[in-house]
């Protein structure tokens, strides 16, 4: 049987409801009275979700959040098969961008980086059953919410997700400081597939070797790389204005 996840913070919570997830029941601090709770309480009551106001103490285990006085708990998040994602996102958009995660297992950056793609606008991202981050509530509440849009696509292997990709006409390529080529001396203007690896790794050999390009980020050279969301921050909205989205 599946575990509930476990949701914290009110503005999670109310990104949830509007994506129409499964809500079981959400525990509200008997002493909130933000606007944003009064908000989330609204919602609930308009919803018709089973809700009980508790005291402080329940949530003495989320004492290191901010869980802004509210908990909900809801069915794991529903993953996409590659197939599905590739299908629907070229018949809905016609000129897709995705994302292929390789070993980014830091729930924060996870979620910064399920963040920025939706407001990106991009299609799906695609991570490994191993070397991923959970996803989590930590996930949930790094994202704010936008987890809840954003389609997730989890494969075995991620050699088999590019083979998919291309086989549609995709093009693949990677982020990395090791490109000379930079990426505003690339055009981008296509469906495309952008591979981001760890801070600590990069992408693996193996998938840089498959990619049909590589690019990288010019910075000064007083710093030797740039956090992983912040990089894809400026590599996507670089493919949103090329694009036009």
């Amino acid at each position: 049987m599946e575990k509930k996840l476990e949701i914290y913070g009110a503005r999670s919570i109310i990104e949830a409801i509007k994506a129409g997830q499964d809500i079981d029941k959400v525990l509200l601090l008997k002493s909130s009275k933000s606007s944003l709770a009064k908000s989330l309480i609204d919602l609930i009551i308009k919803k018709n979700i089973s809700h009980s106001f508790v005291p402080i103490q329940r949530f003495d285990r989320l004492k290191n959040t901010n869980h802004q006085g509210a908990l909900a708990f809801l069915s794991p998040i529903k993953l996409v098969n590659i197939e599905e994602l590739i299908d629907n996102s070229l018949k809905k958009n016609g000129n897709p961008t995705f994302i292929l995660l390789d070993g980014i297992t830091d729930v924060r950056n996870f979620g910064a980086i399920i963040r920025t793609a939706v407001a990106a606008n991009v299609a799906g991202i695609i991570i490994s059953q191993s070397n991923s981050a959970p996803i989590n509530s930590d996930v949930v509440k790094t994202s704010a919410g936008a987890l809840f849009n954003m389609p997730i696509c989890k494969v075995n292997n991620l050699k088999d997700a590019i083979m998919h990709l291309k086989a549609s006409d995709i093009e693949i390529i990677s982020l990395t400081e090791k490109a000379k080529k930079s990426i505003y001396e690339r055009k981008i203007d296509k469906p495309v597939a952008i591979i981001l690896g760890s801070e600590e790794k990069g992408i693996s050999n193996s998938l840089l070797n498959i990619s049909d390009d590589k690019i990288s980020i010019p910075i000064s050279n007083k710093i030797d790389s740039l956090n992983v969301s912040v990089a894809f921050s400026v590599m996507v909205f670089e493919i949103v204005k090329q694009k036009g989205l």
